[in-house]
């Protein structure tokens, strides 16, 4: 490289770090054109869709695509079907160009347009190299996905819903920054389990915050009463609080605390506890449906 093409590089890596620091003194972000595009190294792009386990049944949804190269190497190399939306429509047709070249056109759809506006509910894996402030508003659309969704970031994370794993690598040719090095950040969205849960002589009431919930097991006071021959109280004690990890489709509770283990997989509107032990192994195979309005019935 001469020196003329060196000096234009550092340029472009000055005007990009500048940009970036730009976006944290300004406004939130009103349009996908207001996110600089700084391309993700191609070291970066394999860990990306490595950690989200991508393979020929997913479908890639890239926020902000720019030259294409995430989504044609989730076609190329793992076999999945991908949608690139970029607001430049140079860089689109860039893509393009990249995907026919590579013979994965047939798998990889490239689209003018704004991330803001793009439907994100076709996506199992969606995958994201923007700032701060954009990955907040995207947020609440991204915990709306599909139970199990997996959500893949370059560098920012998405505030205080944490991610499920991390990984950071060196990368010597990254275009911007001093430090090296990139972190990818993966989140698995969970299900939507808060609320109260009713079930035959029991309710459950499940607090949710992201991937994490605290649960609270009640007798019924008409299954206490039959239980001790007395009469109904107007409200049982907890049978168990504890608290765990929410998946896709289950929560998982450690018993090394409080001497009580639990597992409860949810179907639709069900939720069965299907290991337990402690206070909850009574309960072990009882089945929780989500309650009405007027909440749980007796």
């Amino acid at each position: 490289m001469d020196r003329a093409t060196r000096w234009r590089w550092a340029l472009r890596a000055v005007l990009l770090a500048t940009a970036a620091l730009a976006w944290f003194m300004a406004p939130p972000a009103r349009a996908q054109d207001e996110v600089p595009f700084i391309t993700t190294p191609d070291a970066v792009t394999l860990a990306m869709l490595q950690l989200a386990g991508v393979g020929p049944q997913d479908t890639v949804l890239d926020l902000g695509s720019g030259d294409g190269r995430i989504v044609i190497t989730a076609a190329r190399r793992f076999g999945a079907r991908g949608l690139g939306v970029e607001i430049v429509p140079d860089l689109v047709a860039q893509s393009q160009r990249h995907a026919q070249a590579a013979g994965v056109a047939a798998r990889a759809e490239f689209r003018v347009q704004d991330l803001f506006a793009t439907d994100l509910s076709p996506a199992t894996v969606v995958t994201m190299y923007l700032l701060p402030a954009v990955n907040l508003q995207l947020r609440p659309r991204l915990l709306a996905l599909k139970p199990g969704t997996r959500i893949v970031s370059h560098d920012w994370d998405l505030g205080d819903w944490l991610p499920d794993r991390s990984l950071t690598l060196d990368v010597p040719d990254k275009a911007i920054g001093q430090d090296k090095r990139s972190t990818v950040h993966l989140w698995v969205v969970p299900a939507p389990v808060q609320g109260l849960w009713c079930g035959a002589g029991a309710t459950l009431q499940v607090t949710q915050r992201f991937q994490q919930f605290s649960a609270t097991l009640t007798a019924t006071a008409t299954a206490t009463a039959t239980a001790t021959g007395r009469a109904p109280d107007a409200a049982a004690a907890p049978v168990a609080v504890f608290d765990g990890r929410v998946g896709a489709a289950e929560l998982v509770a450690s018993g090394s605390r409080t001497g009580t283990s639990a597992r409860l997989v949810l179907a639709g509107q069900t939720l069965q506890l299907r290991e337990a032990t402690g206070a909850l192994s009574q309960y072990e195979g009882r089945a929780f449906t989500r309650a009405g309005a007027a909440g749980c019935p007796g």
